[in-house]
């Protein structure tokens, strides 16, 4: 009836009017990216510096007092090298008993460039007068834990393949972190590789250790467009994964070149991605 059609065109007016007089209801808050950080008990707080702590700062002070320190840099395309770990992790998990991380791919191109670079890979006898190019790649893993950043070398390293380097690494790590490595297995390193990027640094100008020359900063994997030179089309730019490769050394024993020359032999190394056979791929 029109009566009817009348009261409900009365009745939606009347609620229009009363929705646009009431308060707007709270927009939902967005949802937080940013981290929860919670506050440190050791903010505001003098304490005791540690043995350890003491210990790993007198190292480092000596260090730079006694160097002529610098730090030389590179990119590296390590596309090739992830696809293949990709490829691999899980089988060689399986056949390994361990995991397959990047850091292995380092310590291998690592002490195989040394060989060719012994100068990286020496030591000067201040005492003596002489330089001792060392015949084994003893190389010392930078590892934080609780206690601060402790340092076991893999000894022989140029000698093992990537399951070997993964195995040692996973075992000189966790006994860092469970308080069992022993003064022998932080002792006779003559080289030093610091996987900085673990925890999102791009580069590190780091220190190199007493009684070293040079000391290798890998940096974290980025995904970004790269111009790339592609056999078929040319110049061209494509995503790739790269990081920043540093090296840190002492400026009285290696000189500039010798780093680039260095640098750049691990750069072909880890580029080229020659680990298939490695990887049973």
């Amino acid at each position: 009836r029109k009566q009817d059609v009348l009261a409900a065109a009365e009745a939606a007016k009347a609620a229009a009017e009363a929705a646009a007089s009431a308060p707007a209801a709270p927009a939902p808050a967005a949802a937080s990216k940013a981290p929860k950080l919670e506050t440190s008990p050791l903010r505001g707080q003098t304490v005791k510096m540690t043995r350890m702590r003491k210990v790993i700062g007198d190292n480092m002070m000596k260090a730079l007092h006694e160097q002529a320190q610098l730090t030389t840099v590179v990119e590296v395309d390590i596309t090739k090298l992830m696809r293949l770990r990709n490829q691999a992790k899980e089988s060689f998990a399986a056949r390994e008993g361990v995991k397959l991380s990047p850091m292995p791919f380092f310590v291998k191109a690592a002490a195989q460039a040394l060989k060719a670079h012994p100068v990286i890979n020496a030591r000067i006898n201040e005492g003596e007068g002489t330089i001792t190019y060392f015949d084994t790649e003893n190389i010392g893993i930078a590892v934080d834990s609780e206690r601060g950043l402790m340092t076991p070398v893999i000894k022989g390293a140029g000698d093992l393949n990537i399951a070997g380097i993964s195995k040692k690494t996973a075992e000189l790590a966790a006994a860092v972190r469970a308080s069992k490595i022993t003064p022998d297995d932080l002792a006779g390193g003559t080289f030093t590789i610091s996987n900085t990027g673990s925890r999102g640094a791009l580069f590190d100008t780091i220190i190199v250790p007493p009684n070293q020359a040079a000391i290798l900063g890998i940096g974290a994997t980025v995904r970004r467009p790269v111009v790339i030179n592609h056999p078929d089309l040319g110049e061209t730019i494509a995503v790739r994964d790269m990081a920043y490769v540093a090296l840190s050394y002492d400026h009285r024993l290696v000189d500039g070149a010798d780093a680039a020359r260095y640098l750049t032999a691990v750069k072909a190394i880890l580029e080229a991605g020659e680990f298939e056979v490695e990887l049973g791929l």
